[in-house]
């Protein structure tokens, strides 16, 4: 089940609002688990055993770091738990292409494959980990008092509004609100809330699902030309962002209506300046994980710039591993991020600065590039796309983009860029506007859902893309 469905939106969603609104403050935590622990359970019911399992496993961790008072034996506590988490996560997530890696070294040797049954990765783990791994070490670090409730406590891990595919929640960003005092459940924050939630669901069905055949049409290409290359890689790029920007617009929508506040997800990442600057506004609960509990515990800046150049690649490469593990492409693409930063910081401190638009432009350029990396179906897949973005294939469109390319993409391409540009002229639009242009502007969400519920209900739910990982 996806929130771009019709059995969530005119199923779970309003039986669980009935149902949270009928439970006194008190137990809306309870009512909270059980609708998410459904929730998760619709995908499949014997992964929701992993869930708990996970859960409990991090609740009595926490508790038991929280009570231990020699430093030694809590180090060593939460080093057993880290290596149990990313072991599990090791084993869904990387099994099959570790196999798939041998079976390929022992061909090329003349060596029979090794038998295999691929292991299925539940949806949602690699940020059910993540965001246990960090309430693990806000326990250690004593950033948090480890929760006693076990039903408070799995009700943060498994809200159903960010469970699937974050943000990530850290529990110090919710504390008090997980608390039934501490959380406010009204008319305006459900109004606000369900307004996000549409904003959300129309960025995901209108652009983002409009643009996946056009993406799909051009990684599909045995040799894509300039032209088909550039488009898809573009179709790609806002498919993406309007994917899993919609998604989290989606996910705090549905906080706020439950009475919680989520930070943001994205900050107009295809405006930024610099590579350092486009991580500062994409996907921020990664890379603010990434920073906190990565880059600064393996030394950051703190020992020389060789170090700081390394500990860059480095925890970048293990970001873009984390990203998949059904293809070595993640781990090229976190290593041109990786090594991007590092150029960028030697470049910044060596004195060098470009002109504000030219250095957007080759910021955007650069993380589009990247995006080929990231979605190409391996090696060979993302070697002719870039050979065609190069124009190392010819510039005339092929006939698969052709045939695929409708005017309806072409809107799509265009309200798109529009979003993600508007920002850079927000201010003037806000002098500009007057009170008919801020009356639309507030209401235009509900015609924008009910054309997305429309196309749900004709062309049926997509999954959402970070789904995978």
């Amino acid at each position: 089940m996806v929130f771009a469905s019709l059995e969530f939106l005119l199923l779970f969603l309003p039986l669980f609002l009935i149902a949270y609104a009928a439970t006194p403050a008190a137990a809306r935590n309870a009512t909270l688990l059980a609708g998410s622990w459904i929730f998760y359970a619709w995908w499949s019911p014997p992964y929701l055993l992993l869930l708990i399992g996970i859960t409990a496993l991090t609740w009595a961790g926490g508790l038991l770091i929280g009570r231990t008072v020699a430093s030694r034996a809590r180090r060593l506590q939460l080093a057993a738990l880290i290596v149990a988490m990313v072991g599990l996560l090791a084993w869904y997530k990387y099994a099959n292409i570790l196999v798939e890696t041998v079976n390929l070294l022992r061909g090329w040797s003349g060596a029979l494959p090794l038998p295999w049954q691929a292991v299925v990765l539940p949806i949602g783990l690699s940020f059910i980990v993540l965001q246990a791994i960090s309430y693990l070490v806000d326990v250690y670090r004593g950033q948090v008092v480890a929760q006693c409730s076990f039903v408070a406590f799995a009700a943060y891990k498994a809200m159903f509004g960010q469970l699937i595919a974050g943000p990530i929640i850290r529990y110090d960003w919710v504390k008090h609100e997980i608390g039934a005092a501490g959380r406010r459940f009204d008319g305006a924050g459900f109004g606000s809330g369900a307004r996000r939630f549409m904003v959300g669901m129309s960025m995901k069905v209108l652009i983002a699902d409009t643009l996946a055949p056009v993406a799909d049409a051009a990684f599909g290409q045995a040799h894509p030309s300039f032209v088909d290359a550039w488009v898809g890689c573009a179709a790609y790029t806002l498919q993406l962002f309007f994917d899993f920007a919609g998604y989290s617009a989606m996910a705090i929508g549905i906080g706020a209506m439950l009475g919680f506040r989520f930070p943001e997800n994205f900050r107009h990442p295809y405006l930024a300046h610099s590579i350092q600057d486009f991580w500062r506004r994409w996907h921020l609960s990664l890379s603010s994980w990434i920073r906190d509990y990565l880059y600064v515990p393996m030394g950051g800046n703190r020992r020389g710039a060789i170090r700081t150049y390394v500990h860059l690649i480095l925890t970048m490469a293990i970001a873009g591993l984390w990203h998949g593990g059904d293809s070595w492409n993640y781990l090229l693409w976190g290593l041109a991020h990786g090594l991007a930063l590092a150029g960028a910081r030697a470049f910044t401190q060596a004195g060098g600065q470009m002109p504000r638009l030219l250095a957007r432009i080759a910021t955007l350029l650069f993380v589009m590039l990247a995006w080929t990396l990231f979605r190409a179906h391996g090696f060979e897949n993302a070697r002719t796309m870039l050979a065609g973005q190069f124009g190392l294939q010819g510039f005339a469109p092929g006939d698969a983009m052709q045939a695929v390319f409708r005017p309806a993409h072409a809107l799509a391409f265009a309200l798109g860029t529009v979003c993600v540009v508007m920002p850079a002229f927000a201010g003037r639009l806000q002098r500009a506007a007057g009170p008919g242009l801020s009356a639309v502007a507030a209401l235009w969400p509900v015609p924008a859902f009910l054309l997305s519920f429309a196309l749900i209900a004709s062309r049926g739910a997509v999954p959402f893309l970070y789904f995978q990982f």
